[in-house]
């Protein structure tokens, strides 16, 4: 299955002042570009091409590095940017995704907590995560383009702590970019989604 660059499913401007258009313009259009770009040709060179990208991103995963990266950081981001929308974030978390935060979780309070944690104590580049694993939720974080695919979890929930993430906006205010995201970047509806197809 060759890879390819998903349209954002908001304007440029929708997450401003959150996240801005430059950022999107850098992240979406010349990153996110260059893993499908990247990963396409290492997929076809390693056979790989006719498999779905989570099966081979588990299939590369300790085996063909190169390949593991670019398939990895597209599937992170094809999620990425449907992990957020414009007015998201906040308490309103839908019904059925409140509960399962509040038994696994410890609540939503301790949920933002945990999870900002994740992502600030992630050295270099990385990811934070809530993903479901023997069917509970917890919190993760993984270096570089490694996702919970790889350990036996499924993503519900992602947030990208890579530079280009956030240094256009927020400089090396790490924290602050990950309390915004939470606080007014989250699509709810999208988590409520991909839990129900891990669940």
């Amino acid at each position: 299955m060759a890879f390819e660059l998903p349209a954002l499913p908001y304007d440029y401007d929708a997450l401003a002042p959150y996240m801005s258009r430059e950022t999107l313009e850098f992240h979406h259009d010349k990153h996110h570009n260059a893993y499908v770009t990247t990963g396409n040709k290492l997929a076809e060179e390693a056979g790989m091409s006719d498999l779905s990208l989570e099966e081979i991103v588990k299939k590369s995963h300790g085996t063909h590095a190169g390949l593991f990266n670019n398939a990895a950081q597209h599937y992170n981001h094809v999620h990425f940017w449907n992990w957020m929308k414009k007015g998201g974030g906040g308490t309103s978390l839908p019904s059925k995704l409140q509960a399962a935060f509040d038994s696994d979780l410890g609540g939503y309070d301790k949920f933002k907590a945990d999870f900002v944690n994740a992502g600030m104590t992630q050295f270099g580049s990385g990811w934070a995560w809530v993903a479901v694993k023997n069917g509970k939720l917890e919190i993760m974080k993984t270096p570089n383009g490694e996702n919970p695919l790889v350990h036996g979890a499924s993503p519900i929930l992602g947030v990208d702590v890579w530079e280009h993430s956030y240094y256009i906006d927020y400089r090396n205010l790490r924290p602050k970019y990950l309390e915004a995201f939470v606080d007014n970047l989250i699509n709810w509806d999208y988590v409520l989604e991909m839990y129900e197809a891990a669940a």
